[in-house]
């Protein structure tokens, strides 16, 4: 399979490009390039979610932490007092990181449930729906992120499967078909709870706006 420094330096190149279209196009504003660079880039590791002990798993986690955070404070600042807020903030941050991180790996299986098209699903539908409700973004650049997000975890998927593929000696490697599939069908209860969890979400999406 690809590596760390792959698969986020193709995602981030492709991410690139993709910004800079949209940009010409007119879809998005130049301040908004950058963020979705980083969203395909991030979705360019995030199917190695649960791999243990990874650099995609420590990025990926620390990032969540930092838009719960962020988010948390958002919402809660017409609620709570400053230091309620922050303190909020921080315990989000902290227990995502260093607490849901451990549980999730402890509970996952690399190249299961999250090397599928339904977790690319899952994913983008959650960032939709967390771009809308938690930052205020525009139903537009609300799927923009989440589009970016899907585009990275795509290729993502798409490197695996060309690392599986041994053109020397003209073979398919036993990783072949593991990544690029519909859903993980050998665990049925992981893949009903991913489904049930990209169902939740969707009310929470703002209409598709192109």
């Amino acid at each position: 399979m690809a590596n760390f420094t792959t698969h986020i330096g193709v995602a981030a190149s492709v991410g690139t490009a993709f910004a800079a279209s949209g940009l010409s196009a007119g879809v998005w504003s130049l301040s908004q390039t950058p963020a979705l660079v980083v969203l395909v880039a991030l979705g360019g590791i995030m199917p190695d979610i649960d791999a243990d002990k990874s650099h995609s798993t420590r990025l990926i986690f620390t990032v969540l932490a930092v838009t719960a955070a962020l988010a948390a404070l958002a919402l809660a600042r017409p609620i709570l007092s400053a230091l309620g807020a922050t303190c909020l903030a921080l315990a989000l941050y902290v227990g995502i990181r260093d607490v849901v991180a451990v549980v999730f790996r402890a509970l996952t299986r690399h190249r299961a449930s999250w090397h599928s098209l339904l977790a690319v699903a899952a994913v983008t539908f959650s960032t939709v729906a967390i771009s809308f409700r938690c930052f205020a973004q525009p139903a537009r650049l609300a799927w923009s992120d989440g589009l970016a997000v899907a585009l990275g975890m795509l290729i993502h998927l798409l490197l695996d499967e060309c690392f599986s593929i041994d053109l020397e000696g003209a073979r398919l490697k036993r990783s072949f078909g593991t990544a690029l599939k519909l859903f993980d069908y050998r665990r049925p209860v992981a893949t009903a709870l991913m489904a049930g969890a990209t169902l939740l979400v969707m009310p929470w999406m703002p209409r598709w706006p192109f």
